[in-house]
C-alpha cells in the first residue's frame, strides 16, 4: 500500500496506515476482495522493534486481511520464528514467504541494506569472493535459493512468492529445481 512516496510528495495521502485502507475496503465491499497484505519477519526498518512491527501486522489482519507475503529473506529460521510469533498472537492466515533471486550481489546488498532483510554474513562474505563473476554468483545464488525454498515448503509454507525483478529464467530453473510442474499456458 505504502511503498515510497512519489517524488516530491510531502503526505501520504488519506490513508496512513495499510489497516486504515483495509478498514474502508471492508466497510465499503465486505469481503468482495481478497486483500493480501505485506509482513516482515526480520521487520521492518522503520519499525520501533520487532514487536512493534508485530503489532502492526496484527493490525491489518485484525482489519480484515486474508493472507499474508512477507519480504524476501535469506534466513528460513527468521520466517518460522515470525510464523511462530503469529500464532502465539492469535494470527491465523496464510504467510507467503516472499523468496528473491540472487543475480547482482552489490544491487542486492544496497536493496537488502535499504529495506532491513538481512543477508546473513556467511552468505554475504560467499557472494563477496565471487566478486564480478554474474554466472558464479547466479549458478551459487539459485542452489542456494532452491534449497531454502525446498526447506520453506517442506516445513508447511503455503507457497512461494518471487520477486522476480523482470528475471523469468532464474526463477524458472528454481522452479524446475523444486520439481514444481509447470504452469498451464
Amino acid at each position: 500500500m505504502r511503498g515510497d512516496l512519489p517524488s516530491g510528495t510531502q503526505a501520504a495521502g488519506e490513508f496512513r496506515y495499510a489497516n486504515e485502507l483495509i478498514e474502508f475496503i471492508r466497510a465499503e465491499t465486505g469481503d468482495h476482495f481478497t486483500i493480501e497484505v505485506a509482513c516482515y519477519p526480520e521487520f521492518h526498518p522503520q519499525a520501533e522493534n520487532a514487536e512493534a512491527d508485530l503489532r502492526n501486522f496484527k493490525r491489518k489482519v485484525d482489519a480484515g486481511a486474508d493472507a499474508a507475503i512477507s519480504q524476501y529473506f535469506f534466513n528460513a529460521d527468521a520466517y518460522f520464528r515470525f510464523v511462530d510469533e503469529c500464532e502465539r498472537l492469535g494470527v491465523d492466515l496464510p504467510i507467503v514467504p516472499g523468496i528473491m533471486p540472487i543475480l547482482n550481489f552489490k544491487q542486492l546488498a544496497r536493496f537488502s541494506d535499504a529495506c532491513g532483510a538481512e543477508i546473513p554474513r556467511w552468505l554475504r562474505k560467499r557472494l563477496e569472493a565471487f566478486a564480478d563473476d554474474r554466472e558464479s554468483i547466479i549458478a551459487f545464488g539459485t542452489d542456494f535459493v532452491t534449497e531454502m525454498c525446498l526447506r520453506l515448503l517442506d516445513a508447511g509454507a503455503p507457497g512461494l512468492h518471487f520477486y522476480t525483478m523482470n528475471q523469468a529464467p532464474v526463477i524458472e530453473t528454481i522452479w524446475h529445481n523444486l520439481g514444481l510442474p509447470k504452469a498451464a499456458a
